[in-house]
């Protein structure tokens, strides 16, 4: 029935499919672009000039810090929600998103706290000066005061996208962005309350769209909260977390970025003619008109990450290379447009916000033109990383997103306004997006590469091997208790197929990769590509099964085949002690290094399997047969078979 909703993913024209994504999530990224970019417009045309501009650029970092906790926990409670729906788990998803809420206020309530108590460190830090710093200040207070609103309804909306509702998300953000248009003019001018008149503005817009994304939590379509959602349970949480840590990070290397590029900016425009405060608020409104232009290319990748998914899965990679070109030529086209735009006409951009002062025109003009030269190419850094997530490939999309901006980005801004002043913090930007440029193709090629020297139109039945009709064997084991070992001998006992390692590498396959160790681990640490990897393993499960008995170790396999009326569940479990031992005879590790490895490795498997299935890894009652290898291997091994023989019988 899914395939069949989703079927025209693969038969629809490309550009036709992309225009039906991509416009809404353009639209709904612009307009989430509102919120930094209208009070700048209407401060820099105030009687406040750049100095107000400044201030609400040295606040933006800090405000960005906390939607980086905010978009963690809500991205990872909507990706735990799309995966309960996918294994139709109706107990644990009200948990997850009740959780995420309960600790957005936590964090929401901490970041309040800290922020008063080190206010002006904090805005001193972000490049605040002696002129600039009241009405930092005036700004910083009042924001903080809603961060608790404007963490909540950031955190909410994911949420509410994943319940299928994109277009209701959108509609809260703009909502709030529209009341902040209309707002800050009559505070501003108006009431004259300034730049306290658009924060007050700011926040009112923030209180619309959290009210908005309550009023839907009361009719959502998947999930009902109740009181029992709120009650903290870690080990819920826990995987919301690792869900939603991608973008926790993304969102820190904006931090980073922000806080090197103000401090250097105020340290070596104090030597300048142009002093601290210009190159802050000039670096903030470019940052903001930068935003609009990647917020374009992020809303065409968004749209086409479902064409990409599903021709990936479905082996059409023609497809796949056709939805690449036309999103690499539409993000090249923006690229190429953004670039004309800021050579040529750069004091038209910036004269939209305000101000006649020459100096600040000067240093503003050279910024946008020196700072955003080699836009084109951001545009296809960033396109690409997204890209490599569609595909699965979490470790690609990490070291193009991680590469541009902090391995070269940063240390560049900090080295080379040591050679060539202030200057030296601009040009960073373009060398830096060389390097990025240069890292990302290499990715590309590589990938498009393999996936040309694969046998991708092969099924995953040419993988799996056939087998005689009968008990399918799933065995979950604690590290060192033999588990692979007696898993071994079982299928050997009864001349039935062994998978083990078999399963990550037809999984592998399934989902596109062939290169990286461990990927699909480092799926999970994803939002979207979870998903995909977890539909993947499960869909070479289900055709092990239906190829006939076999064993099958790991892989949370006794969960996924539960409705499978062949299979018969077996936990492997043995004393610390004999495992320790057997860790130490097998990898040759010193006792101590031993029971790290066994204590890492059960953990990880524990979360892995409430991951796939909500339940508890190792629980007594989810299994038909549970053994005590110290007994021994050989002796374990023949326990089993003689149970299945009983069963049989």
């Amino acid at each position: 029935m899914k395939d069949e909703k989703n079927k025209f993913l693969g038969e629809e024209k490309i550009s036709k499919l992309l225009f039906r994504f991509s416009i809404p999530c353009i639209l709904s990224l612009l307009i989430s672009s509102l919120y930094n970019i209208v009070d700048q417009i209407f401060i820099g045309n105030s009687e406040l000039g750049y100095l107000g501009n400044a201030a609400t650029g040295i606040v933006f970092p800090i405000t960005i810090i906390a939607v980086s906790f905010a978009w963690c926990f809500g991205d990872g409670a909507a990706a735990y929600l799309s995966l309960c729906q996918g294994r139709n788990d109706t107990k644990n998803a009200d948990k997850a998103i009740g959780n995420s809420i309960v600790f957005t206020v936590i964090i929401s309530i901490l970041f309040l706290i800290f922020g008063f108590l080190w206010k002006d460190e904090l805005l001193y830090l972000f490049g605040a000066s002696e002129k600039s710093i009241s009405l930092a200040r005036d700004y910083y207070v009042i924001i903080l005061s809603a961060i608790p609103v404007y963490m909540l309804g950031n955190s909410m909306n994911a949420v509410i996208r994943a319940d299928g509702s994109p277009g209701f998300s959108m509609a809260s953000t703009l909502v709030g962005a529209i009341i902040n248009i209309i707002l800050d003019p009559i505070f501003i001018f108006g009431f004259h309350l300034g730049i306290k008149g658009a924060a007050y503005a700011t926040i009112l817009g923030q209180i619309v769209t959290l009210v908005v994304s309550i009023i839907y939590y009361t009719k959502t379509k998947t999930f009902r909260l109740s009181k029992e959602s709120f009650q903290i349970n870690f080990s819920i949480f826990k995987n919301v977390i690792k869900l939603g840590i991608s973008t926790f990070i993304t969102q820190m290397s904006i931090v980073v970025i922000s806080l090197v590029c103000n401090m250097m900016l105020s340290k070596y425009g104090a030597l300048s003619e142009y002093g601290s405060d210009i190159p802050i608020a000039v670096i903030g409104i470019t940052m903001k008109v930068f935003s609009i232009v990647i917020n374009i290319i992020v809303g065409i990748i968004l749209g086409a990450q479902p064409i990409l998914g599903y021709n990936y899965g479905a082996k059409k990679i023609n497809r796949v290379k056709e939805t690449f070109k036309k999103v690499l030529f539409y993000s090249f086209l923006v690229g190429i447009i953004a670039t004309i735009l800021f050579e040529l006409c750069p004091s038209v951009i910036i004269s939209i916000f305000g101000t006649n002062d020459t100096l600040y025109m000067e240093f503003a003009t050279l910024t946008i033109r020196i700072f955003l030269i080699l836009v084109t190419f951001t545009c296809i850094i960033k396109m690409s990383s997204i890209f490599f997530q569609a595909v699965g490939s979490p470790l690609k999309a990490t070291i193009v997103s991680l590469t541009r901006d902090i391995v070269f980005f940063v240390p560049l801004v900090i080295i080379l306004p040591k050679f060539m002043g202030i200057t030296g913090v601009l040009v960073a930007s373009p060398i830096a997006d060389v390097f990025g440029m240069i890292i990302t193709s290499v990715l590309l090629i590589q990938f498009f590469k393999n996936i040309d020297h694969h046998e991708f139109e092969e099924k995953i039945d040419d993988s799996v091997k056939n087998s005689k009709p009968g008990v399918i064997i799933t065995i979950g084991r604690m590290h060192g208790s033999q588990g692979k070992g007696i898993g071994k001998l079982v299928s050997e006992e009864l001349h039935i197929p062994f998978y083990d390692k078999e399963i990550a590498a037809i999984t592998a396959k399934e989902s596109g990769l062939y290169d990286e160790s461990d990927s699909l681990y480092q799926l999970y640490l994803t939002t979207s590509p979870a998903k995909y990897a977890i539909e993947a393993e499960e869909k070479v499960l289900q055709e092990i099964s239906k190829k006939g008995s076999c064993v099958i170790v790991g892989r949370a396999a006794d969960y996924v085949l539960r409705n499978n009326p062949n299979v018969i569940k077996i936990f492997i479990y043995a004393p610390l002690e004999y495992r320790i031992q057997k860790i130490m005879e097998m990898y040759k590790d010193s006792k101590e290094k031993a029971k790290k490895n066994i204590l890492k490795s059960d953990k990880n498997r524990a979360s892995y399997y409430e991951l796939i299935s909500g339940g508890t890894w190792g629980k007594v009652e989810n299994y038909d047969l549970c053994i005590d290898s110290s007994i021994g291997k050989e002796k374990s091994a023949q326990i089993i078979c003689e149970y299945i023989k009983k069963r049989k019988n």
